[in-house]
């Protein structure tokens, strides 16, 4: 790291920090200024121990640039589903040529699979509810374009997003299978019928010619990772569905609010609006505001509708991150994943009923969506500080009319706008929470932000770097149950390089070694005995900045030590995303989303065409996974 940036790093800190920092460990060490946060001396103590955190009984794996799956010793990593096999009744063949139709795909398991959700049946039957968040149109179509050049190929992109429910059971190897056929399967595109519930439903925004009452909508897309409620629903999380929307009006200018969303509407990431009106901005301009939503889906149930729950707010939902507070109430932490966003929290109302499922379902429409807000430490300690919850509730925290915010509704479908308005702090990405089923203490990959460092997004107690290409894990202990209204954090760890880095702050913290070094974390989750288990998204040239880093990994790390483990390694331009257990730990689900982006990789089973991938992971033994 330059001097320059040193420096500028150093001059965000408070003045006693600087002092802590210079005093305490030169001018580059990070171990001696991170007090409050992990125990770096029992850290040391574990590491140098025979065997390690007693939380992490493998061995670790060295990163990789092969172009297949790395895993640690003694396990086994089998494809269990790919993207275009056969799901429902009367689904064909995947054709490695890229000749199935856009029916062909409706019935067919979609594309890019990022976060999935188990759902038992009995001990040797499940039901698996798995997003499928985009399509790589140069491997979807069979002219091989970035861009859509038909109708036909706009449906069969649309088919290939949204969501797959899968039907599996476990055969005598131990060994887990999709039923085919069962009543179970079924795909959820970007033309399903859904509705609208909660204080938005039926808003001026939300209606269209197609729909006047705002309260019917078509389809999901971009569905990012997801989560899982208590009376047994699947929660799916709309990301980046600005992307799909477009106009080639040449007199169109997009509203402030559109704005607010990153709306690009001459240059569309897909280009649907040239064949589907739905998505032409100009034509159809209310289309946009209804997505960015948490949709609510009963896998268990195939005639069941899904539900755009508009309590949880509009944002580009990266995961929902469910728990219930001892008191009772349902909690769901929420990241809105783009530089400079923020991460959000929902309290419902009333409390969950674990006798009547049924009636749980009003708990996603009626209840308090907070921003959060991280301060630094009063006694100027870096990586470490306190914390507020602000409530976006209309009349509340300047979220007026004078403001512009003419109701609830207002604030709900225009939730960035809001929580600009009440000063929260804009983080280093906001992506995957997860709760620690052990202490309440949640996480959130902070997954990069190289934007970091201007006056727009000056750094942070809690976003210490700029130009933060390497990403970090921030956690934080509400004060007293979820429901609070105030917490603590700390960084649990600061992700970086030794290997290119061998000082300075972009080393990372100690918990980052030459062996385990990784970038831009993202996919997040517990298992029942408190490991955690970290996915990354990174960059993988193995070059420069990211020299040893190899392919995307997936890491395991130990709360209370701080020790972080390499378990598996991607195949080539892969990111390892979407985790879920089956409930005796036994079989670990991850994701093998968008193989050879970069056209340089065969995934799997040297495939002409690479295919996301659910890959099934047990230890030979039959044990339980990372023990």
């Amino acid at each position: 790291m330059s001097d320059k940036i040193l420096e500028l790093n150093m001059e965000s800190l408070p003045s006693p920090a600087r002092r802590k920092l210079l005093a305490g460990t030169g001018a580059l060490g990070l171990a001696g200024f991170l007090g409050g946060g992990i125990s770096f001396s029992a850290l040391a103590k574990v590491q140098s121990a025979p065997n390690g955190s007693p939380l992490l009984g493998f061995k670790a794996v060295p990163a990789s640039t092969a172009d297949e799956i790395t895993i640690a010793p003694g396990y086994r990593a089998e494809v269990l589903i790919s993207w275009g096999e056969p799901l429902v009744d009367g689904a064909p063949a995947f054709d490695p040529q890229g000749n199935n139709s856009a029916a062909d795909q409706e019935k067919q398991f979609g594309d890019n699979n990022d976060g999935m959700s188990f759902f038992a049946l009995d001990d040797n039957r499940g039901v698996m509810a798995i997003n499928n968040e985009y399509v790589n149109e140069q491997y979807l179509f069979p002219h091989g374009g970035s861009k859509a050049t038909s109708l036909e190929d706009v449906k069969k992109s649309q088919a290939g997003h949204g969501v797959s429910i899968v039907e599996v059971a476990r055969s005598e190897d131990n060994r887990w299978r999709v039923v085919r056929p069962s009543r179970y399967n079924r795909r959820i595109t970007a033309n399903t019928l859904m509705h609208f519930s909660g204080p938005a439903a039926g808003h001026a925004a939300l209606q269209t010619a197609a729909d006047p009452e705002g309260k019917t909508v078509l389809g999901t897309f971009g569905n990012c990772a997801n989560g899982k409620t208590p009376w047994g629903t699947y929660l799916t999380c709309e990301e980046n569905f600005d992307t799909y929307f477009g106009t080639k009006a040449a007199d169109f200018k997009p509203t402030a609010q559109q704005k607010r969303y990153t709306l690009n509407a001459s240059e569309p990431e897909r280009n649907w609006s040239d064949f589907d009106d739905r998505f032409d901005v100009a034509k159809n301009p209310n289309e946009f505001n209804r997505h960015g939503w948490i949709v609510e889906i009963d896998p268990l149930d195939p005639a069941s509708v899904p539900v755009k729950r508009t309590a949880l707010g509009r944002f580009k939902h990266e995961n929902a991150a469910v728990t219930v507070a001892k008191s009772g109430e349902l909690v769901v932490y929420m990241g809105d994943d783009e530089r400079g966003e923020y991460i959000y929290k929902y309290v419902s109302t009333g409390k969950v009923d674990h006798a009547n499922p049924a009636a749980n379902k009003a708990l996603l429409d009626e209840g308090t969506l907070y921003v959060a807000v991280f301060e630094g430490d009063k006694s100027g300690t870096p990586l470490k500080g306190s914390g507020r919850w602000l409530a976006l509730v209309h009349g509340q925290n300047g979220l007026t009319a004078e403001n512009g915010f003419q109701s609830q509704a207002d604030i709900l479908i225009n939730a960035r706008a809001a929580a600009d308005v009440v000063k929260a702090t804009r983080m280093d990405r906001p992506e995957w929470i997860a709760v620690n089923p052990h202490d309440g203490r949640a996480y959130c990959t902070l997954t990069n932000n190289n934007k970091r460092g201007n006056e727009k997004m000056p750094v942070d107690a809690a976003n210490p770097r700029p130009d933060n290409i390497y990403g970090q894990i921030i956690r934080w202990d509400e004060q007293g149950d979820a429901t609070a209204q105030q917490f603590s954090w700390d960084i649990f760890v600061l992700c970086g390089n030794p290997i290119a880095h061998p000082q300075g702050v972009q080393r990372g913290t100690p918990n980052i070694t030459a062996d385990n070094t990784f970038n831009s974390p993202d996919g997040l989750g517990f298992d029942s005995a408190g490991r955690l288990w970290i996915l990354t998204d990174g960059k993988y040239s193995n070059e420069g900045d990211y020299q040893g880093q190899g392919n995307n990994q997936m890491l395991v790390g130990d709360p209370n030590s701080g020790e972080i483990r390499r378990f598996m390694v991607g195949p080539k331009s892969c990111e390892l995303t979407g985790i879920t257990f089956t409930p005796d730990y036994r079989t670990l689900f991850v994701n093998v989303q968008h193989p050879g982006e970069e056209g340089d990789s065969h995934f799997p089973h040297n495939s002409p065409r690479p295919r996301s991938s659910v890959i099934m992971i047990t230890r030979e033994d039959g044990g339980i996974v990372g023990a």
